[in-house]
């Protein structure tokens, strides 16, 4: 736990993941006590938050608001167990019905994701085990049943703080940061990174064209006069403008390595292997897919490529 201004405190806390943490941010304040993102439903989160809330003289039930960044389950899934001790949970609006979509109707979820990856050829053996998986990461999900919709651009006062909605789709549909005007900081969620670049993918049920949203997020972000933005892992971004463009190249680089392999017509899934030829695990290996198939649609819906299908194979325009 670390004070990073009176009033505000970086909370990290444990998750199974390959990031190994994610930060939480506490507002304290006019006595008010609020919460940014939750952490995972597991025992070794909830011990940890509670630990560092205990280091602030707080408990569980002191928490009356909770803001989330976006409905992946690192940072949404102790949401409902606030909700259920009386927190009041906020979340973008397109986040809402998606948070309700893939936690609460995850049926529906599953055959559209399953469709989505056999239409762009990814080999039945591939999707091995991902309901198992599935099912395992809601078991740490805990979804709000009632949250209330943020909308971009309004301002909320939390905590003796105001915090303004900056809408910044791409890693999520209704992915969000807080912009603290007066103080100059962004609370970025996972639209920004300081050592890797945030997932990217195309998945059931999401927007059309998520690379486009994403970069369309970056630009905005450097458009604030931001003097740091706090991330939801890894440590703080000091020159914000700079970590944007970056990431940006970033893409730019992926969309021309795809257009150099497209010399013969390819699915979605050979070029994932392609562009990630490492070793990665089962989900490791179907986030690739996402961010390989959210860079193809990209560049169809730019015009500079084609397709023809199911199963969907890409050619050159």
């Amino acid at each position: 736990m670390k004070e990073l201004l009176p009033g505000l405190y970086l909370l990290p806390v444990p998750i199974p993941y390959p990031l190994k943490t994610v930060n939480l941010y506490l507002f304290r304040g006019n006595g008010e006590v609020a919460l940014l993102d939750t952490a995972l439903g597991t025992k070794t989160a909830r011990g940890t938050l509670e630990l560092s809330l205990a280091e602030l003289g707080l408990c569980f039930t002191d928490i009356k608001t909770i803001l989330l960044t976006h409905h992946h389950p690192d940072h949404y899934g102790l949401a409902g167990f606030f909700e259920g001790l009386g927190a009041r949970v906020w979340l973008h609006e397109e986040e809402v019905g998606r948070g309700h979509l893939f936690w609460l109707q995850p049926e529906a979820f599953e055959e559209a994701s399953w469709r989505l990856f056999l239409d762009h050829g990814t080999p039945e053996e591939a999707l091995m085990g991902i309901r198992e998986t599935m099912a395992k990461t809601r078991e740490r999900v805990h979804p709000p049943q009632n949250p209330t919709p943020l909308k971009d651009g309004e301002v909320l006062e939390v905590a003796g703080k105001k915090l303004r909605v900056i809408w910044t789709p791409g890693h999520a549909d209704g992915h969000v940061a807080f912009y603290l005007e007066e103080e100059g900081i962004l609370l970025v969620g996972d639209a920004l990174l300081e050592r890797v670049s945030p997932n990217v993918g195309l998945w059931a049920y999401t927007r059309e064209n998520p690379l486009k949203d994403f970069l369309a997020s970056l630009e905005r972000l450097m458009e604030l006069p931001a003097k740091v933005a706090y991330a939801g892992h890894f440590g703080p971004i000091l020159e914000v403008k700079k970590r944007a463009q970056e990431l940006i190249a970033h893409h730019q680089e992926r969309l021309e390595a795809l257009l150099g392999f497209l010399q013969a017509p390819m699915t979605a899934w050979e070029l994932s292997l392609r562009l990630f030829p490492q070793e990665l695990d089962a989900p490791g290996r179907r986030f690739a897919f996402a961010e390989t198939l959210a860079h193809l649609e990209y560049l169809r819906l730019e015009g500079h490529v084609k397709r023809e299908g199911p199963p969907y194979r890409y050619f050159r325009a």
